[in-house]
């Protein structure tokens, strides 16, 4: 079975206090976009001894540490303490950028327990799916939905709202700059918000700009001034909101026309669609 796990930005991210468990709350609108890993998955023959129950293989994009680590790995050994799977193989080839603040490693788990439930018939509800994907990491469960939603909590509690970029065009910028989520919430100052991403994201898209903001730019900004001077780049070439997604390192643009920015970031992973072609299929 082949599936394509996709890609989120955050339509502002505000971290508005620390728990007692040594997490975050947070408040942001997760957005699916469009921008895709590939995960096959197939089951072992048996006649093949194997020293693991899931083997993944990832291509593409190099992932340093143990493959056996890697969060579709944990998704099938979490479903394996509930149901009797067989034994498969994985081959995860990395479109995603990592470490980008796009949720490429929670969208591969998700998708992992999406090709599991429906591969060997186990009958998850989406519910349960999302319980289990909660438990994997803080933004794993909205992969399960794929679909916009107001996240509250570490990111599991989900509220799906109404929210369309149709006709928009999205462009994303990612630098060869890795950010450490660890490193980012560190330097973060946890602050309740006046006004909720989630109304701000229902009015006109012109008051972004002013009003939707991600907490995480003033210090990651602060370390690496060239991410801060790519969201620059974005509005001087037209954009129309711009900004960190997660906390970071990308960057992305929403613009009303489609624009060719590659010249701008040459050697950098930039890429520009149309939110109305990014098929979201769940």
């Amino acid at each position: 079975m082949i599936n394509f796990p996709i890609a989120k930005i955050n339509l502002g991210l505000n971290v508005v206090r620390k728990r007692e468990d040594g997490y975050h709350d947070l408040e942001t609108v997760f957005y699916p976009v469009g921008i895709k890993d590939a995960l096959e998955v197939y089951e072992m023959d048996e006649r093949f001894p194997s020293d693991v129950d899931c083997d993944l293989k990832v291509t593409n994009i190099s992932i340093e540490g143990d493959e056996q680590k890697n969060l579709v790995v944990k998704a099938y050994k979490l479903l394996a303490e509930k149901y009797k799977l067989p034994r498969v193989h994985a081959h995860l080839y990395k479109a995603i950028p990592t470490q980008a603040g796009m949720g490429g490693g929670s969208s591969d788990c998700a998708y992992m327990l999406l090709a599991l439930n429906e591969m060997f018939g186990l009958g998850m509800s989406q519910q349960e799916m999302i319980d289990h994907a909660a438990k994997l990491g803080a933004d794993c469960a909205f992969f399960i939905m794929s679909r916009p939603a107001y996240a509250e909590g570490i990111g599991e509690k989900l509220v799906p709202i109404d929210l369309n970029l149709d006709g928009y065009y999205l462009c994303v910028v990612r630098p060869d700059i890795p950010i450490s989520t660890r490193e980012a919430f560190s330097l973060i100052k946890p602050c309740a918000t006046v006004k909720k991403c989630c109304d701000i994201v229902r009015q006109p898209i012109e008051t972004w700009r002013d009003e939707l903001t991600n907490d995480f730019e003033k210090s990651v900004f602060s370390l690496h001034p060239e991410i801060g001077d790519i969201k620059e780049k974005l509005y001087d070439s037209g954009a129309v909101y711009a900004a960190m997604s997660g906390s970071g390192s990308s960057v992305f643009g929403i613009f009303r026309e489609r624009v060719d920015l590659t010249g701008q970031f040459e050697g950098m992973f930039c890429k520009t669609e149309e939110f109305n072609k990014l098929k979201i299929k769940n």
